[in-house]
């Protein structure tokens, strides 16, 4: 099974990347930040409660986060894999995925990082929120805040993976089709 984690800062290309793995290797797109808008826009109790951080900016509580991941992954009988987008976030999340994947007998194949900096992630966020109507993809101080919070909080993942050989950079900067060329050949060198 091949399990991916798709890693980078807000504005690194991920949803837009995932899509293209998605139909390359035929995986199961489990996207926090898409769960989270679904429960926000069906104004339940765990929206509620995720839009409160959100919209400060700060992450959604671990335990919050990785039941409803559990409880996703649990709905595919027999998948081709997995691509996770936004999860894990820190190493808390990290462990507890791979006690979960372990659980039921597979594990991640590959972290790959997007690497963008923090300029350009400012220009593509501002501008996705000129397009999309996020609130928090059109204020600059909420942005900041997003890129400061990953940077602290969910960089250190970079390690967790690197000690498990699975963690790859990849240049996240330019065409939609050379960033998915680098994205294919990393995970075509480990399949």
């Amino acid at each position: 099974m091949l399990n991916l984690v798709l890693f980078g800062p807000p504005g690194a290309g991920k949803g837009t990347q995932s899509e293209n793995l998605i139909n390359k290797y035929n995986l199961v797109h489990l996207s926090t930040g898409d769960i989270f808008r679904a429960n926000i826009k069906g104004e339940t109790e765990l929206g509620k409660l995720a839009k409160s951080y959100i919209d400060k900016g700060e992450l959604v509580p671990d335990e919050v986060t990785i039941s409803m991941l559990e409880s996703e992954v649990s709905k595919h009988e027999s998948p081709n894999g997995f691509i996770f987008d936004g999860f894990p976030r820190t190493t808390a999340q990290a462990e507890a995925l791979d006690t979960f994947l372990a659980s039921k007998n597979t594990a991640i194949t590959l972290m790959l990082a997007l690497e963008v900096d923090d300029e350009e992630l400012k220009r593509r966020l501002l501008e996705r929120g000129k397009v999309s109507g996020r609130s928090d993809d059109q204020d600059e101080t909420i942005i900041e805040n997003r890129i400061k919070e990953y940077n602290s909080k969910t960089a250190p993942l970079k390690d967790f993976y690197s000690a498990q050989g699975k963690f790859v950079s990849i240049d996240g900067i330019g065409s939609i089709d050379d960033i998915a060329g680098r994205l294919y050949t990393a995970i075509d060198s480990k399949k």
